[in-house]
Formats: C-alpha cells, structure tokens, sequence
C-alpha cells in the first residue's frame, strides 16, 4: 500500500482501524454469537420529531450494549447511548438517544445533504438481505445533515445512492436524539413473511475523538457488512412498492463561440429517472435524456505525459452502484488501484466527441448526447448477483457535417456468485462496444469493442487470509487505420523498434490480463503480494481505462497497525513496499522500495511521511522516447511530508510537500500543497487550497520526426516549468435541505524548453550523456519555445430539496481558458490577470425534478 500525498483519504481509512492481538498466536477462537434485537411491532406510527414521547417507545426494549471500536477496540464509552426498534407493515423505525452531559459541547455543522462534517454523528446500517456482504447506512449529525450510502462486496461504501428517507434531531438537557424513518419501499428483502436484517449502530462523540457501536465493529476483523448484529421479528411486511420515477425539466443558457464571436443558445428539455422494481431484490434503473449540468467541473490539469488523464465520475446515474461492476486492472499490492484502471470507465459514454480534434471542431457539441441508459441490479437468494448495464449514445455532427462521434451502444453485464455465506466468490463480466460507423469515423473509431473476464476470491477459515484473481480477454475490431493507430498509441506501443509487432494490414487485435493475489487481511500485521501480466494487445480503453498494456508487475505490501491509544498517539501505522515492472519480454522497467508512517496524535493532528528509492539496478524507460527505443533510467528518489490539523477546531490547516530526485541531479520536482478549512459560525464551511510546483526535466520527450532520409529522431528537451493553483469552496446552507455551494479553481502552467537533444545509437548507455546526442535541424531547435497555459473552472450550485426526492437545481457555470507556444515573461499575478481578461465561458441552467412513488 504505496501512500502518498494523493492518498490521503486511504491513510485516513487505514489508519483508523483497530486491533488488539494476543501477545503469541493463538489458535483462531469460535465465531462470537450474532448479537440482536427484536423489533416492536407499532399500532400506530410515531411522529418523527425527534422525541421518544410515541406510545412505542416506552414500548421497545432498550439497546445499551455499546462499546468503543476506535481509538481502542473494545473499551468502554465515555458517554451512554441507547437504542430502540420499531417498525410497521411499510416502514422501519429507529430512535438513537445520545447522552451528553454537556450539550453545549455537542459539535455539529449546519451542511448540505450527502456532506461530511466534522461534527457528532449516528449512523444506521442495514443489511435487508441478510446476505451478509450488501448493505445500506443512514447517518444523521445534531443539525439534522443526511447522508446515505449503499455497501457492497462487505465494506465498500456508494455515497451516490440517494435513499427517500426522514430523521428529526433534538439537542435538549440530556444531550441529542435522533428519530429515524426508514421506507421499506428504499430497501430490498424477499418475499417471506418473517424477515430479519442485518443491523448494527454507530455513533461518534466527535469532541472525544471516539467511535462506539453495537454490535462492536472490529476493523482487526476483514469484512464489515459480515459484523452486523440483526434485528428480528419483522412480520407480515408490505410488498415493496414498484415504480419510482423522477421527471425533470431543464432550461439551459450557455455561450456559443463562432467565427463571428460569442453568442447565447438557449435550450429546454425534459427527461426523467425511473426505478422500477422488477422483483423484491431485482432493480431496473434507467434515464432518459439525462443532463448533468449540476455535476462539479473537473479540476484543471496540464498533461505532458503520454497517457491519458483519468478523471472521476460523477454524473449520478453512472456514480450509483457502480460498485456491482467494478473490476480493477493494474490493481498492485502498493498502488492500492488509485490508477483508475478497470473494465468499466463509465466517463467513456457522454464523453466530448472523439472525432472533433481529427476535424478541426471547436464550436459543436461539447459532450455527446445520451439517448438513454439503464441498468438491472440486484441479488437472488443463493447469492447471486448481477448487474447489466446498456446506454446508447446520439450521431454528433460538427461543421460542414462531418461525423464527430458516431452512434454507439455501451452494454456490460456482470455476475457473481458467493459461496460459503460470502466468504468466497467467483464471477464474470462482458462488456461491449457497438459504433454505427461511417466514412468520417471508421478511419478512426473501432467499430466493435468486447472484453471478457472471469474473477475469484477466497478467504480461508478463520478469516485472516485471502487468495484472489482473475483472467480476461479483450478484442477489438475496425478498419486497418484504426488498427493501426491502437498500435502506435502509448498504451501498446506496438513500434517499438526493439520490439516490433506492428502490422498495419491487421483489422483487429486482441489480449489478455491475468492476475493473482494472496494477503493477509485481519490482524495487526497485514501484508498483500499479488503478480500480474498484461499482454501487448490487451486493449479496453473502448469502455474501461487502461494506461500500459504489455507489462508483468510484482508488488508485495506489508504494513503494521497500532490501533489502540498510547501514551503520545491514537493510532499508528507503517507501510513497506517492494514493487518491480517488466515488460512480457522480460525487459526490465521499475524495481522501486517504498516506506511511510503515519501517526494521529492525541489532540487528532496527524503526521504522514515516506519516501521511495526508485531504478535499483539495471531498468529501462518503455514509454520515455514515445513509440522509440527503451531508455536506460537512473535512480529517483521521492520522500514527502504531511500534517493535518484538528478538524475539531474552527480553522484547520493541512500542509503537503513532495520532492523527487532523478537523472543524476538533473531531473527534480518540488510541490507544495498547503490547505485552509473553516468551519464559520455552525454553518459556513469553506475551504482554500493553494498548490505550487516546480519541476525540472531533463529529458522530457518532444515527439519523434522523420528526415528526408526516412531516419527517426526522437527528440527531448530540457523542460523548466512552474504551476500554480488555487482551489476554493464554499457551502453555505439556509437548512439541511437547501443550500448554495461554490467551486472556483484558477490554474497556471508554463515553462520553457531548451537543449534539444535526440536519442543515440545507445539508449541503453550506462553513461548518461551518452544516451543522447544532439539534434542538427537548427530551424528547430532554435524556435522550440515552451508553453503558458491558463484556465478557469467554476461552479455556483444552488439546491433544494423542496419534498423529499424534488430537487431544484439552479446552477451557473463558468469557465476560460488560453494557451501560447511560449512562457511569457509575466509573473504569475499577470498570468492570472491575463486569465480574467479572457473571454468567459458562461452556462446557466434550471433543473426541476418531481419525484413520484407508485
């Protein structure tokens, strides 16, 4: 697990679990019995307010049994917590009474729904199928803040999944309350008359730093789902109801750039989100015209790499249950799949048209329209489950006609089947790429996409190790030049003049991916060694997100967790990791040691730093003269720094630096990333992140040329570049259920290439200079510039929930954008000056959705 500074948030994760192991190993002890609750029945519904004065209150029995799962597993709670259960033919019912002696000190922040705060908490988390691997949580802070989620594979959580469910909140003399409703029409159960669910309750006593559940939750124990406790006696429930839907109106104002200059479009639509409950524990989701317009803008990049940027999704269709398809590629025991890589990359349907930089279109559609999509989720009895996914996407012309991006049909389907209640699985997946080809994109575009996978995973008894993998296969066809041009791209590189596969009569290509992996995943010593091999044609980038093919990686992680609060600190951890890369010739590409550590203090600051020694031994740069010979490499070495603050406080800082070190001293980079949250008066939150880097690279790839003579030069230069970012946030909400949130994200990038230099007769040189030699084209080199890229993202989102599941969105974005072929000589104040000055890119939209429930 390779943990830097992008990867904070699982440092926050790992770093919080508990364990407290025996002194010597011990034979593995008998599985605790399931802790449980019977649920009263209610004569007649009680009023969600926050109160427990409803005749079924003083009814239900009690849950007291709470006990603290983080600093310490096990330990007692600093504060009482109680519990009760109820339900009727249609609903679930829950009250929470949290105990606090001092209710002044309760923390809590006033915020949008679905935000984290860092505030008190009570969490419900349901499991109505009672499979013990899928599930649903509910969690509620003092001001009345709803978040919701659905859990899947027995710990991953789904924050898109948008529930229709009501909770009140009271702070009074013996702390705070919360009062749950739960619909049962939101969670899918079986058919029977008796049910019961997985159950268990969470609460956090924030200003203490302390977690407290029943049952008690043991992060020393792999799964979370399988821990529930359950709540029984839940008789003669309603038949869920089946249609939900969600029409939805929008007008949209956006700014249209012609030759002649900007002018306004305006547009109205209608489209709508539909569920439908096809069985009790089989969902039909699907929308139709769907518009985003009130989804965040993506940060601002500059990409001089060869691969492409992988961003998140977050278009809410595609976010919700995106889980059920998830299968990683160039998923390493130390890059913990942050990469992105996978078989689905649901961003690839809607994306902006393929074809409009090959026609020279800057002015037609920015994304391709989506007719339609839906999906089919959902688990059956003996534990299978399964999920389809279709979406069709429209023929996008730009000027003069042209074909930008043709007709194309996206399906997947995905199954799988757990065995031995959960503690193993073995599944499939399909996905297909269909595209309505012509003339203008059959040049360019496949006309047909598939892959193939099949995947297992193992835990042995006693629940301390586990053993996974999988296979799959990949094939693409389409006209020879789109052959050709999957080839030559960086993820195959098929050129290579030390490794020569192209063929450009072929009109199809096919791969395969294997990978094993084996860990151990309870305990308070954990470790994960795992091998993979991508083959040269393995290509998925149709539907999923892959950088290198033609690769075989061995990666072994161990780490040590501390979870319990010590004299100095809360929880400790430290990280080793061993990585090494070849290509399936065997040509070796990285051999790299990694250590880090991280520590939360006992007033909650935290500490993070690691470090990682790069190219030990002989290695080769695959990609570095992009589609040329491999490149010897000299050794790197990248240490960075973290520290958070105490996100208790009213302002909380954040500080993150990185440094790399390579090429002998000539290559290296610095980056500063500091950030400022504030928390104002309860209810603002806002937050300013600045981020500064400067990076020196000495042998960073200009491309390749061909001479008169048919000879190749690949050519590098000599790159100093400086950036520079401000992030900004904004929230502010008039109640739980209404609210105004502001993103803005100015960004610089410029630098200036010198020393042009081409690669020798030896790029495997031991000697550096005589890896490279210099180019002769003086027209070139003497002109060879740099860059100074300048680019604004903004959004202003207004949204309320007016009924529950009616939203109104009314949302500005904006947005500029330029670029020149040199680095100017303006500091960055005037770079930022120039920035404002560009012409504005402004969209305004109204979405109205009406949520109905049949």
């Amino acid at each position: 697990m390779l943990l830097g500074w992008p990867f904070l948030a699982a440092v926050t994760l790992a770093s919080q679990s508990p364990q407290s192991p025996p002194p010597q190993r011990r034979a593995d002890p008998p599985p605790a019995a399931v802790k449980s609750i019977a649920a009263t029945r209610a004569a007649q519904p009680p009023v969600i307010d926050g109160r427990d004065d409803d005749a079924v209150w003083r009814d239900a029995p009690p849950i007291t049994e709470f006990q603290e799962w983080r600093p310490s597993e096990g330990g007692a709670p600093k504060l009482p917590t109680e519990a009760k259960v109820a339900y009727d033919a249609g609903n679930l019912y829950v009250f929470v009474r949290n105990f606090d002696p001092h209710p002044d000190s309760i923390i809590t922040v006033l915020a949008r729904r679905d935000y984290f705060t860092p505030s008190d908490m009570v969490w419900l988390f349901l499991d109505s199928y009672h499979d013990r691997r899928t599930g649903f949580e509910f969690g509620v802070n003092p001001s009345g803040v709803k978040l919701d989620a659905q859990i899947y594979n027995d710990g991953n959580e789904d924050f898109a999944w948008d529930a229709v469910w009501d909770v009140a909140t009271r702070i009074d003399s013996l702390g705070w309350t919360a009062e749950f409703r739960i619909p049962l029409t939101q969670l899918p159960y079986g058919r029977q008359r008796s049910h019961t669910f997985g159950f268990t309750v969470d609460r956090d006593v924030y200003r203490y730093a302390q977690r407290v559940s029943w049952p008690l939750f043991r992060q020393s124990q792999a799964g979370f789902v399988s821990q529930f406790g359950e709540v029984t006696g839940l008789e003669g429930l309603e038949a869920p109801r089946r249609l939900e839907a969600a029409p939805y109106l929008v007008t949209k104002n956006v700014s249209q750039f012609t030759a002649s200059g900007i002018g306004r479009t305006q547009d109205v639509t209608v489209g709508g989100d539909l569920k439908y409950l096809v069985a009790s524990n089989l969902k039909l989701d699907a929308t139709i015209n769907p518009d985003f317009g009130q989804v965040e803008a993506d940060p601002a990049v500059l990409n001089l790499s060869a691969f492409e940027t992988f961003f998140q999704e977050k278009r809410p269709f595609f976010v919700q249950g995106a889980g059920t398809f998830q299968v990683n590629v160039n998923c390493t025991a130390v890059n913990d799949c942050s990469t992105g890589e996978g078989l689905v990359y649901s961003r690839r349907i809607g994306r902006a048209p393929e074809l409009a930089g090959v026609y020279s279109d800057t002015t037609s559609a920015a994304f391709t329209t989506i007719l339609g999509a839906a999906k089919l989720t959902g688990r059956l009895p003996g534990g299978l489950t399964i999920g389809a996914l279709d979406a069709v996407t429209s023929h996008e012309t730009g000027v003069g006609g042209v074909t930008i991006e043709p007709t194309t049909n996206y399906g997947v389907l995905r199954v799988r089947q757990d065995l031995r209640k959960g503690e193993s699985s073995i599944g499939g997946i399909v996905t297909a790429v269909n595209r309505n080809s012509d003339s203008w994109s059959s040049p360019y575009l496949h006309s047909s996409a598939y892959v193939g996978a099949v995947d297992f995973r193992h835990r042995f008894p006693g629940g301390r190790y586990e053993l996974s993998g999988g296979v799959d296969f990949s094939r693409v066809a389409g006209s020879a030049q789109a052959i050709a041009s999957t080839q030559r791209d960086a993820t195959h590189y098929y050129q290579r003049p030390d490794a020569m596969r192209f063929d450009s009569t072929r009109t199809s290509l096919g791969g395969d991916a294997e990978r094993l992996q084996f860990g151990k995943v309870a305990g308070n010593v954990l470790f994960q060694t795992n091998v993979e091999r991508r083959s040269p044609g393995f290509e998925i980038n149709d539907l999923g997100y892959l950088q290198r093919a033609d690769q075989t990686a061995w990666s072994t992680w161990a780490g040590y967790f501390d979870r319990h609060k010590r004299r100095f600190y809360q929880r400790f951890q430290w990280n080793f990791n061993w990585w090494q890369y070849w290509t399936t010739a065997g040509l070796p590409e990285e051999r790299a040691f990694n250590t880090n550590t991280h520590t939360t203090f006992l007033n909650t600051w935290s500490l993070h730093f690691g470090g990682t020694v790069g190219q030990l031994g002989t290695t080769y740069c695959y990609s570095c003269a992009r589609g040329g010979p491999a490149v010897r490499q000299d050794p790197y070495f990248a240490p960075w720094l973290g520290i958070n603050g105490d996100d208790r406080k009213a302002i909380v800082p954040y500080l993150w630096f990185n440094w790399f070190r390579a090429d002998g001293g000539r290559s290296r980079n610095f980056s500063f990333s500091p950030e400022i949250d504030f928390k104002i008066a309860s209810r603002v939150t806002a937050a300013v992140s600045p981020s500064y880097s400067r990076r020196t690279n000495d042998i960073q790839s200009l491309g390749s040329t061909t001479d008169t003579s048919n000879i190749t030069h690949y050519l590098f230069g000599h790159l100093e570049q400086k950036q520079l970012a401000l992030t900004m946030r904004v929230t502010y909400p008039f109640s739980a259920n209404m609210s105004l949130q502001v993103y803005a994200q100015p960004f610089v990038a410029k630098g200036t290439f010198s020393n042009v230099r081409e690669l020798s007769g030896n790029p495997r040189a031991v000697d550096y200079d005589g890896r490279y030699q210099a180019y002769g084209d003086t027209a070139y080199t003497n002109h060879i510039g740099g860059f100074n890229f300048k680019q604004f993202r903004s959004n202003v989102v207004f949204r309320w929930e007016y009924r529950p599941g009616s939203t109104l969105f009314v949302v500005w974005s904006q947005g500029r954008q330029g670029s020149t072929g040199l680095e100017g000589t303006r500091s960055f104040r005037g770079d930022l000056n120039d920035l404002f000055n560009l012409p504005p890119d402004n969209s305004f939209l109204v979405k109205l959705s009406y949520w109905i429930n049949r």
